[in-house]
């Protein structure tokens, strides 16, 4: 599976099976975050067999079960900090699902586990990402139409259409999906964030999937 065939099939998952992750899963895992901590600054962790984050009224409220296997979204405390996350949370999340895994963002309901992960100084916990065997592979979201988040011209080249379809297979706090990407100039994108929960994080997320379905060479960011 390639991420994205992975993008296609993930979806958010609440309830896990009562398995621990192999060791040659976790080392994959560990891996990953290592390369991801190295390009972003970012000081993701992943943590096993920690049941306590999701035995709390608002897990339950949430309909979690099973959890105890978490990402640690950590970093330095900025303005970029959210969106940071959301983008390289994302490959995360694509990532462990290529090895077979279930994912679900989770930034509220869940309780902070002294002890369980590394927060320093100058830092903060922003969310954490819940892994592991799914009891189900999820079910799709609703997207909103196309128009609705992006402006581009009617001859729009294929490469943005394919990368507005990889946004909105993106996840986003209670499917939101508010964010916004405008094409000018022939190739140059503009994502914004709209109004609403973690819509940085979402944006983030999105721009992951927009770069992972246009292709980073057939486009530039612009602010």
């Amino acid at each position: 599976m390639d991420m994205i065939q992975a993008a296609h099939e993930r979806h958010s998952v609440r309830a896990y099976e009562d398995k621990p992750l192999p060791s040659g899963v976790k080392s994959a895992l560990e891996k990953k975050i290592k390369e991801l901590n190295e390009r972003s600054g970012l000081h993701i962790q992943l943590v096993t067999d920690e049941p306590k984050a999701f035995d709390s009224f608002m897990a339950h409220y949430g309909k979690f079960s099973g959890v105890k296997n978490y990402f640690a979204m950590v970093g330095r405390t900025d303005k970029d900090l959210q969106e940071k996350c959301g983008y390289y949370g994302e490959e995360l999340v694509l990532y462990a699902q290529t090895l077979g895994l279930n994912t679900c963002w989770v930034a509220l309901t869940y309780k902070k586990i002294t002890g369980a992960y590394d927060v320093e100084e100058g830092e903060r916990l922003a969310l954490v990402i819940a892994v592991g065997y799914g009891k189900t592979q999820g079910t799709a979201h609703v997207n909103r139409p196309r128009s609705e988040v992006s402006e581009a011209p009617l001859n729009a080249p294929s490469w943005y259409l394919q990368g507005i379809e990889g946004a909105l297979l993106a996840p986003t706090a209670l499917n939101q999906q508010k964010f916004k990407f405008t094409l000018s100039d022939g190739n140059k994108v503009k994502a914004e964030a709209g109004r609403g929960f973690y819509a940085k994080i979402d944006l983030g997320i999105a721009r992951y999937q927009f770069e992972l379905f246009a292709g980073k060479e057939n486009f530039e960011w612009i602010k």
